[in-house]
C-alpha cells in the first residue's frame, strides 16, 4: 500500500488529536486528580511512614510500579482488549464472561452475581470520588490563606450541589472545555513535577524497583498496610475500561502513554523531591510544591479538574444504571437524553439525586479529604479484583489462550489486586463501611428485583393459555373483530398475555390484527437491524413478534415496529393500540423469597417506571389492564 500524501495525513491528524484530547477530558479525570491527596495520605496519615530518604523512595517506587503493572499492563495491554462490540465496563465484561461460560449454568450465575456486586461497588465509588476530589482541591486555599479553613466544607458543598443541579441540562455545552482543561491540568502536573525534581534529582532513583522491595523488607509490619494509601494513585483506572465505548482502545492508550502517565509520574516524583528537602511539607505536598505566585491559579485549575473528574463518575453511574435496567436488574426509570447528537449522554433523575444525597452526607460526615481517604479504596479495589476474575474467564474460556501464557499473567494480576484489596479491608472499620454498605444495599436491591421478576413470571405462567390453543378456539367461536392493530406486550413468547384475556373477558372483541410482542435484551451492546425482528404468523390475524435490543440501546417499540416490513401488518400510529398489563404484587407465605424481600419487590414494582414511558409508547394509544398476583 502506498504511503498517504502529506495532505491526506494532515487532514486526519486534527481528528486524531481532537479525539485524544477528548479522551483525556472524559476518561482520566479521576486518576488525574489523585496526586492531590495520595502522598499526603501516605505521609501525613496514620500509616507510620517517615518522610525520610528510604521512606520517600520506597513509596514513590511503589506508586510508579503500581501504575505500570495495574494500568499500563493490566488495563492497557489486556483488559481493554475485552470489548463487547466496542463497549467496556463491568457489565459489558460480565456479559462476555457469561457467554464464555455458556456450558456451565451455575458458573454463569456466579459470574452474574460477581458482576452485579462490582457494579454495586461502583456506585459507592461514585459517591466518594466527587467528595474527596473537590474537598482536596478546595483545601488548597488553606495553604494560601490558613484563616479560611472553616470555609472549605461549605464551599465544597456549594460546588458539588451545583454540579448535580446542572446534570439535567446535560454536559454537551460545557463538555467541550473538559479536554482542554484536563490537557492544561496534566501539563501543569508535569511542570510542577519537573520544578521539584530539578531541585532534588536524587528522587529519580525511585524508578529502580529495588526501593520498593527494600521498603517491604525494612517495614514488614506496614508494607502491605500502606498499600491502602498507595492505591489512591490508581483510583479511576476502572474508568479507562468503562469509557472505552466512547473513544475506543487506541485513543485511550495513546493518551495514557503520551500524556497522562508522564504527567502523573513527574508530579509524584516532584512531590517526593519536596519531601526529601522538607519533610514538614507532608501536610500538603501537592500545593506546597507550587511557587507562591502559582498557588491560587493552581487551586482554581485543580478545582476545575476535580469537577470534571466528578462529572465523569456521575455520567458513568448513569450509563451503568442504563445497562442494568436493560439486563433486568434495576427497575425501569425515566431516562432523559441531554444531547441530540450523542446517544450516550443521558440523565437519570433518581440516580442523580441519590448520588447527591450520598456525596453531601460524606462531606458533612468526614469534613476533610484526609478523613475521606480512610474510607476510599475499598470499593475501587473490590471492583478491580472482580474485573480480574471476570477477565480470567474471558481469557481462558472465550479466547482460549494457551494456559502457559495466561496463567502466569492472571496469577500476577490476582496477586496484586488481592494485596490491594486486603490492604483496604481494615478501612471498613475506619469509615470505609459506607461504600460497602451502599454497595451491599444496591446488590440486595438488584438481586431482589431480578428474582422477584422471575417469580412474577412464574406465577403468571401458572394460569397461562398456550397461544396455539387460544387461536384454535378463535376459529371455533369467532369473536367480534374491530378494525386496527392491537399490540399486547408480554414477557413470555409462548403464551397468551393476561391483558389479551382480560380484554376479551370485559370488551368481548378482538382487533383484526393482533400482535403479541416480546422485547428481549441481549448480552451485546447493540443489535443489527437485520437481527432486530422475529415474526411468526399463527393465522386468524395473530402474529408473534420478538424485538431484540442491545443493552446500550433504548427500546423504542413504535419506531422499531415501523421497520417491520410485512405487508400484512399495519403499524400506522392512528390504527395501532398498545395493551399493557400492570401487576399488583401481594406478598404471601409461599417460600419463594423472604417476606421482607417480597415486600421490597412489591414496593419497587409500584414505583418502577411504566412500560408506557420506557418503551416510548404514544400516551394516547395505550390501554392498561391491571391484575393482582400473589408471590
Amino acid at each position: 500500500m502506498s504511503e498517504p500524501t502529506p495532505a491526506v495525513a494532515n487532514a486526519h491528524r486534527p481528528a486524531g488529536i481532537g479525539l485524544l484530547i477528548a479522551a483525556v477530558g472524559v476518561v482520566y479525570g479521576d486518576i488525574g486528580t489523585s496526586p492531590l491527596y495520595t502522598l499526603k495520605e501516605v505521609f501525613a496519615g496514620h500509616y507510620g511512614v517517615q518522610a525520610n530518604h528510604d521512606g520517600v523512595l520506597g513509596i514513590l517506587s511503589m506508586i510508579f510500579w503500581s501504575l505500570i503493572w495495574v494500568v499500563s499492563i493490566k488495563y492497557m495491554l489486556f483488559v481493554l482488549r475485552a470489548d463487547n462490540q466496542g463497549e467496556g465496563g463491568v457489565m459489558a465484561l460480565t456479559a462476555l464472561a457469561r457467554r464464555a461460560a455458556a456450558a456451565y449454568p451455575r458458573l454463569q450465575n456466579l459470574l452474574m452475581l460477581l458482576g452485579l456486586f462490582g457494579a454495586a461497588l461502583f456506585y459507592g465509588d461514585s459517591m466518594i470520588t466527587p467528595a474527596i476530589s473537590v474537598l482536596s482541591a478546595v483545601e488548597g486555599l488553606e495553604v494560601a490563606f490558613p484563616t479560611v479553613a472553616h470555609w472549605v466544607v461549605p464551599l465544597s458543598l456549594v460546588l458539588l450541589i451545583g454540579l448535580f443541579l446542572i446534570q439535567r441540562h446535560g454536559t454537551a455545552r460545557i463538555g467541550v472545555v473538559f479536554g482542554p482543561v484536563m490537557l492544561a491540568w496534566f501539563i501543569a502536573l508535569g511542570a510542577l513535577g519537573l520544578y521539584g525534581i530539578v531541585q532534588s534529582p536524587e528522587v529519580l532513583k525511585a524508578i529502580n524497583p529495588y526501593w520498593c522491595v527494600n521498603f517491604f523488607l525494612a517495614h514488614p509490619g506496614i508494607g502491605v498496610t500502606v498499600l491502602g494509601a498507595v492505591v489512591l494513585a490508581l483510583t479511576g483506572a476502572e474508568a479507562l475500561y468503562a469509557d472505552m465505548g466512547h473513544f475506543g482502545r487506541s485513543p485511550i492508550a495513546r493518551a495514557w502513554f503520551v500524556l497522562v502517565l508522564p504527567g502523573l509520574t513527574l508530579n509524584y516524583f516532584g512531590q517526593g523531591a519536596l519531601l526529601l528537602a522538607d519533610p514538614e511539607s507532608a501536610r500538603n505536598p501537592f500545593f506546597l510544591l507550587a511557587p507562591g505566585w502559582a498557588l491560587l491559579p493552581l487551586v482554581a485549575l485543580s478545582t476545575l479538574a476535580t469537577i470534571i473528574a466528578s462529572q465523569a463518575v456521575i455520567s458513568g453511574a448513569f450509563s451503568l444504571t442504563h445497562q442494568a435496567i436493560q439486563f433486568g436488574y434495576i427497575p425501569r426509570m425515566f431516562i432523559q437524553h441531554t444531547s441530540s447528537h450523542e446517544r450516550g449522554q443521558i440523565y437519570i433523575g433518581a440516580v442523580n439525586w441519590a448520588l447527591m444525597v450520598g456525596v453531601v452526607l460524606l462531606v458533612l460526615g468526614f469534613k476533610s479529604s484526609g478523613a475521606l481517604a480512610s474510607a476510599y479504596g475499598v470499593a475501587v479495589t473490590g471492583t478491580m479484583l472482580i474485573t480480574t476474575l471476570l477477565f480470567s474467564v474471558v481469557m481462558l474460556r472465550l479466547w482460549r489462550w494457551p494456559l502457559l501464557v495466561t496463567l502466569p499473567i492472571l496469577l500476577g494480576f490476582l496477586l496484586v489486586d488481592s494485596l490491594f484489596f486486603a490492604a483496604n479491608v481494615p478501612k471498613i472499620f475506619e469509615g470505609g463501611a459506607f461504600p460497602v454498605i451502599a454497595g451491599m444495599g444496591l446488590f440486595v436491591l438488584m438481586t431482589t428485583w431480578k428474582r422477584g421478576r422471575e417469580i412474577l413470571v412464574e406465577r403468571l405462567g401458572e394460569s397461562v393459555l398456550p397461544l396455539p390453543t387460544f387461536v384454535a378456539s378463535i376459529r371455533i367461536q369467532p369473536p367480534h373483530r374491530v378494525m386496527g392493530t392491537a399490540v399486547f406486550l408480554s414477557a413470555r413468547s409462548d403464551a397468551v398475555p393476561h391483558a389479551l384475556l382480560h380484554n376479551m373477558l370485559h370488551n368481548q372483541v378482538l382487533h383484526e390484527q393482533v400482535v403479541l410482542l416480546t422485547v428481549v435484551s441481549e448480552d451485546r451492546p447493540r443489535v443489527e437491524e437485520d437481527r432486530r425482528f422475529e415474526v411468526e404468523a399463527y393465522g386468524e390475524g395473530f402474529y408473534r413478534v420478538i424485538l431484540h435490543f442491545g443493552f446500550m440501546e433504548e427500546p423504542d417499540v413504535p419506531q422499531a415496529l415501523t421497520l417491520c416490513h410485512l405487508t400484512d401488518l399495519d403499524f400506522s400510529p392512528m390504527r395501532t393500540t398498545y395493551f399493557l398489563s400492570r401487576e399488583t404484587v401481594i406478598p404471601t407465605k409461599r417460600m419463594a423469597m423472604a417476606r421482607w424481600r417480597e415486600a421490597l419487590f412489591a414496593f419497587l414494582l409500584r414505583n418502577a417506571n411504566s412500560s408506557l414511558r420506557y418503551f416510548k409508547l404514544p400516551f394516547n394509544r395505550v390501554i392498561e389492564l391491571g391484575t393482582q398476583v400473589e408471590i
